[in-house]
């Protein structure tokens, strides 16, 4: 029997599974997150007809004869190249951007993938809605108000909370630098209303209760007739709702005000840096940052609880506090320059309660909702993982793969860390398949094909000779 035959059939055997792979590459051409296949060769075994021998005094060496037997199938690598990135502005679709899987989770198990085609399910979870697999990473744990992140503990289930409550908060911190303008003329006795109005700068913010309702904080600076560099202002909350308008206790350097006065003096020095905070009770804060506390009565339109019985009605108090800067700074800090009178900076740190809406995604992965009372909060964070081999997973269907033994375990971490690619959120990674590179591959496969069943038809031809020998 020619050996010829059979190395013949095993080219066509095995050139058809090329194609089987290059057929496969191009039928997910626009699969997301698809990583193509690629097929390579080696020999089979060759039939030794005569060994090799040394070289001696009279003669020089000799090779071996050998006959090849045909070809096998060396590898069916997975390439992970980089797709290209197609834009879809769709907040909750995801790509990579560099080397990691995105990990998600059926059951016990989990797999790992890079199409990042999410979305959240009624649950409120973020998961692959083709199969329903949870996507993982880490929530974000409410402490003291502040949201963290514990990146080093297991995955979870990452939950996007659509349309739940953000509770309101209210001020404890009022920060306010404005500066005040020199050359603002004194107001004099029996002043006229625009003569008040050209003397006076006012700021007015809204501040938040506990029950989330706002509260208008207004204090007017003029300056202080027969003192250099002294301003008094006079502070109100709801000045102009009679109803809600009550009289705030200020404190400076731990001694209040007189009872009914709401005025404090902000003093600077010739340079128009802060100096000092006093009031008309003899407190006075002159070192570092300077603040004052204000305490008000809660207005019953808040609906206040009465401590003692647990029912509306009672006197609720609420204390902030108002930073105007550091002594001797002009940067972020009160100062009285003469430029026209202006508040450069304001916040604090009150809210009324919200709504989510809506979320982001950021390229740290780092889950960000947007709530309806203007806050945002951290979510939760994406994980991503990488392998020593990841031409060793496993693919399992659904652009998923498995870990194998010849993968190495999978190193869990952060986005961006230790060698991981980063996210690009609206978007989602192409399949890696270049279709010139396949159909050149397909015809360098039929090729091979052909020649191989034309090396069984001449094999064929040769036995046939060899039967008609005796004719």
């Amino acid at each position: 029997m020619m050996r010829s035959l059979f190395s013949g059939v095993s080219g066509l055997q095995n050139h058809q599974t090329r194609m089987d792979v290059i057929g496969n590459n191009i039928s997910n051409v626009n699969t997301t997150g698809f990583k193509r296949g690629r097929v390579n060769f080696q020999d089979l075994i060759s039939q030794t007809t005569q060994g090799p021998a040394r070289p001696n005094d009279r003669i020089g060496g000799i090779n071996p004869k050998q006959v090849g037997l045909g070809m096998q199938i060396a590898t069916i690598d997975t390439i992970h190249t980089q797709g290209s990135l197609q834009q879809t502005n769709v907040r909750s679709d995801l790509a990579i951007l560099g080397a990691g899987f995105f990990v998600l989770r059926s059951g016990d198990e989990d797999f790992y993938t890079r199409a990042g085609a999410f979305g959240v399910d009624e649950a409120g979870m973020l998961v692959n809605p083709a199969n329903g697999f949870r996507v993982q990473g880490w929530n974000a744990r409410n402490v003291d108000g502040q949201a963290l992140l514990n990146t080093s503990s297991a995955l979870e289930d990452l939950v996007i909370p659509i349309g739940t409550k953000d509770p309101a908060q209210e001020t404890t911190q009022v920060f306010l630098a404005s500066n005040l303008d020199k050359t603002t003329p004194v107001i004099p006795p029996a002043a006229t209303d625009s003569e008040i109005a050209a003397g006076t700068w006012t700021v007015e913010y809204d501040i938040y209760d506990a029950a989330g309702a706002n509260h208008t904080l207004r204090i007017d600076f003029v300056r202080e007739p027969g003192a250099e560099n002294l301003w008094r202002a006079t502070l109100q909350i709801n000045p102009e709702d009679p109803e809600a308008a009550t009289n705030p206790v200020i404190d400076i350097g731990g001694v209040d005000n007189l009872p009914g006065d709401t005025t404090f003096l902000v003093e600077f020095d010739n340079a128009g840096r802060l100096l000092s905070l006093q009031n008309d009770a003899g407190g006075i804060d002159n070192v570092e940052e300077l603040a004052l506390d204000v305490t008000f009565d809660v207005p019953n339109s808040s609906i206040p609880i009465d401590p003692a019985t647990g029912l509306p009605g009672g006197i609720q108090q609420q204390t902030f506090a108002i930073t105007l800067g550091e002594v001797g700074s002009t940067t972020n800090s009160t100062t009285q320059f003469s430029e026209q009178s202006s508040t450069r900076v304001f916040s604090q740190d009150g809210y009324g309660m919200g709504y989510m809406q809506e979320y982001s995604v950021d390229r740290n992965g780092i889950i960000t909702g947007v709530f309806s009372n203007g806050q945002t909060r951290t979510l939760g964070q994406v994980a991503l993982a990488t392998f020593t081999n990841p031409g060793g997973l496993e693919k399992t269907g659904d652009t998923n793969f498995r870990q194998t033994i010849n993968s190495g375990l999978a190193d869990i971490g952060t986005v961006g860390v230790a060698g991981r690619g980063v996210i690009a959120s609206g978007a989602l990674e192409m399949s890696n398949v270049d279709l010139a590179d396949q159909f050149t591959d397909m015809i360098v496969t039929q090729r091979g094909f052909q020649a191989n069943s034309r090396t069984i038809q001449t094999s064929d031809q040769m036995l046939q000779e060899l039967l008609t020998l005796k004719r």
